[in-house]
């Protein structure tokens, strides 16, 4: 290589991820629901008609390398703006060249804005009118849900696609043809990696390609050659380049540890269902999994007995959201031992699948009672049936009356067991005079 070749010496100073992005549809991996053959988006690039659109989903599954291809396929100019460092000022820039395309070379603009739903209303303001007009066709990319997000106003004039974790397999396959691939990847270091070593990669990364391409460069880069003048990635090697031992299950494990953890918490073995909420997770299994069965368990096995295991399993949910991984594990090791520790009950489900069953096969004709309904445009005779309702607060918070239509009205779904606060909600029924 030229001593002066700047250009050389900038490309192979880039990391693997960013050498080895596809730059054409063919080359692209994974997300074959949005870019198969003949799918709208595939289409609407081809023909360079695509219109504002969001890329959402976790890192490293090809937001930006799918934005950087519709970058090069398109006859249109591109603008690309970061929205953690970008201000309204350089969207009103943006905006101003876009104008100034459209007009004098009749050519479309496209704005590629990484984080978009680090976007303030502001900004966001700022921009909505080229939208609009389609002076501007936007191009935002997220690993958060755009529809929390977003201003509304933005996601609703564009096409949301989502944005998979990509499999086992497919990373596989792109870490293989990386250390093959002598010009963009690590071929010339002629590197071998054991199968396992790819395996455990591929695994541990959790479907994030671009964690899997850092993790086999930082293997091949750091492996000592050893006496055949060779650099042999072991499985060994493999772990301490993605920082996570090999705690290998198979699927039908997995299943089985989640099944052992559920029971656990149904048994209120808090010892057994730490355990196996921990094999699961480090063993490379998605933490949110467990935390979201925890979640349906404070409510399908503690439920009415006590309704705050709720709370603190949702809590947990929103902490390992926002604080990650590992401190995240703390409060959720908290609600897997509060809802363990927890009175059990399933009243509430059992109450939930009478009712649903009810909804389905019971025909209704006659409908809502009368006085319940929203007489609030209705006839002078509606109006007078709503007076009939009786308001439960001008009776010290409870009257007798009834709710459910005729067919349904002696139906009782929840029958609170004698198992922690369900004891004290019977109590209070009887005191009402209600069924238990």
């Amino acid at each position: 290589m030229d001593l002066f070749d700047f250009n050389g010496n900038e490309e192979s100073a880039k990391p693997l991820a960013e050498r080895m992005r596809a730059n054409n549809l063919n080359d692209f991996i994974g997300q074959k629901h949005i870019v198969a053959e003949g799918s709208l988006l595939r289409r609407a690039i081809a023909l360079d008609r695509l219109g504002s659109c969001i890329f959402y989903g976790p890192p490293g599954t090809g937001k930006t390398t799918l934005a950087n291809i519709v970058a090069s396929t398109t006859h249109g100019e591109f603008i690309k703006l970061n929205a953690v460092q970008a201000g309204v000022a350089d969207v009103k820039a943006a905006v101003k060249q876009a104008e100034d395309n459209l007009k004098l070379f009749g050519k479309r603009t496209y704005l590629m804005l990484d984080e978009c739903h680090r976007f303030s209303k502001t900004q966001s303001d700022s921009l909505l009118p080229a939208i609009e007009k389609g002076t501007i066709i936007f191009i935002g990319s997220t690993t958060e849900n755009p529809f929390a997000s977003m201003t509304p106003a933005i996601v609703s004039r564009c096409r949301v696609f989502e944005f998979k974790r990509l499999s086992a397999e497919d990373i596989k396959n792109a870490l293989m043809r990386a250390l093959e691939d002598k010009r963009r990847g690590l071929g010339q270091y002629g590197a071998a990696v054991d199968a396992e070593a790819y395996a455990h990669i591929a695994e541990m990364a959790g479907g994030d390609l671009r964690a899997a391409y850092n993790a086999l460069e930082l293997a091949v880069l750091t492996t000592p050659i050893n006496a055949e003048g060779k650099i042999h990635v072991t499985l060994a090697d493999a772990e301490q380049s993605i920082q996570r031992k090999a705690l290998s299950y198979g699927k039908d494990d997995f299943y089985d540890y989640l099944s052992a953890f559920c029971k656990s918490l149904r048994g209120s073995d808090a010892n057994a269902a730490l355990y196996y909420a921990m094999r699961i997770i480090e063993g490379g299994g998605d933490p949110l999994i467990v935390i979201r069965r925890l979640v349906v368990h404070s409510s399908e096995d503690v439920g009415m007995a006590d309704p705050n295991a709720l709370v603190v399993a949702t809590s947990a949910l929103t902490a390992f959201q926002n604080i990650g991984y590992p401190e995240g594990l703390i409060p959720l090791a908290n609600a897997i031992i509060y809802v363990c520790e927890a009175p059990k009950s399933n009243s509430v489900v059992t109450a939930l699948g009478k009712a649903k069953a009810d909804a389905r096969e019971v025909r209704d004709d006659e409908g809502v009672p009368a006085y319940l309904k929203d007489n609030s445009f209705g006839t002078k005779a509606d109006k007078a049936q709503s007076r009939l309702y009786k308001y439960p607060h001008d009776y010290g918070g409870y009257v007798e009356q009834q709710y459910l239509p005729d067919k349904l009205k002696d139906r009782i779904y929840y029958v609170p067991s004698d198992n922690g606060f369900e004891k004290t909600v019977k109590e209070i029924r009887k005191q009402k005079g209600k069924k238990n």
